[in-house]
């Protein structure tokens, strides 16, 4: 199933470290949080389309159309802290 809200709720305790993998393969992205997956879906499609129209992105219409870029790390509001960040290009 694709979709781009949390399938489950997966994040450890305040004070405890969540391990993230986010895995891109061509159109078809998943976010597994530590070791299940919350999210997967398939970028540019109509579903995904309809989706950004409707949620948070809505007014950003430029958001995620990019084929290649930067990554950027963000939070939501709260205190934030990253360790151990590996990026690996699979073939």
């Amino acid at each position: 199933k694709h979709t781009a809200r949390p399938l489950l709720n997966a994040d450890k305790p305040i004070g405890e470290w969540n391990k993230a993998e986010i895995i891109v393969n061509g159109t078809h992205v998943e976010h597994w949080l530590n070791g299940k997956k919350i999210v997967e879906f398939e970028r540019w499609t109509p579903e995904w389309e309809q989706l950004k129209k409707e949620g948070k992105w809505k007014d950003y219409p430029d958001y995620g159309i990019a084929k290649s870029g930067k990554i950027g790390l963000q939070d939501h509001g709260s205190v934030v802290y990253f360790r151990n960040i590996k990026i690996l290009k699979l073939s």
